[in-house]
């Protein structure tokens, strides 16, 4: 009897692209925490890590020890192979700050949440651009949970851009606001002046009324 034996291999894209953190739950500052990438690929995928928009890490596991509340950020892994690529949903991480008070050998935890403070903008890149190009603003908040920012240019009630970064393309003076579920605060407004080609951008910081 003859047999013939035939061996297929089949090339997939990666599919089903999972984060899972370990341990599920509460997360306070000092703990260590683990979060796993599982991908189903045939050949294997490259696995990469990303905070917001940042890589930073590598391999199907990536470990943070001691976390702190600057880990406190949105985290997808990448999974790919020379049949493309695909992002994992992403999972925040919220890291409560944690106070120890210690008397008469009674010892409490306080988790401390606060609203946005400290709002400011800074300018990215040179002050000295023509008409055509832009100028990037970027917002800066201390608050946890993590805020969530939006853009305002002065006199219009709707919001122009969301987004720790906002690239301005026209004159006006703008401005950022934080926000999380524990309050909000806005930053002092810059002013943009686009002037036409071959002359100078000014920026300018104003001091906002309360």
């Amino acid at each position: 009897m003859y047999e013939h034996k035939i061996k297929y291999t089949f090339n997939c894209i990666t599919l089903n692209v999972v984060v899972s953190i370990s341990p599920s739950g509460e997360i306070v500052e000092g703990d260590s925490v683990t979060l796993s990438c599982s991908s189903d690929s045939n050949p294997p995928a490259e696995i990469s890590w990303f905070k917001g928009g940042t890589i930073v890490g590598s391999g199907r596991i990536y470990s943070i020890s001691n976390i702190s509340s600057d880990h406190s950020e949105e985290y997808k892994c990448k999974s790919r192979n020379q049949h493309g690529e695909t992002y994992s949903d992403a999972v925040t991480l919220n890291v409560m700050c944690e106070f120890i008070i210690k008397h008469n050998m009674l010892i409490l935890g306080f988790h401390y949440f606060n609203p946005p403070k400290n709002v400011s903008v800074s300018k990215n890149g040179s002050g000295e651009i023509v008409e055509g190009d832009s100028v990037t603003l970027s917002c800066s908040s201390d608050s946890n949970p993590p805020a969530e920012i939006s853009w305002f240019k002065e006199n219009q009630s709707s919001a122009v851009g969301s987004g720790q970064s906002f690239s301005a393309l026209q004159s006006g003076r703008f401005y950022c606001e934080a926000h999380n579920q524990h309050g909000s605060q806005r930053s002092d407004a810059v002013a943009v002046t686009v002037k036409g080609s071959g002359e100078q951008t000014c920026i300018t910081f104003f001091s906002l009324d309360s």
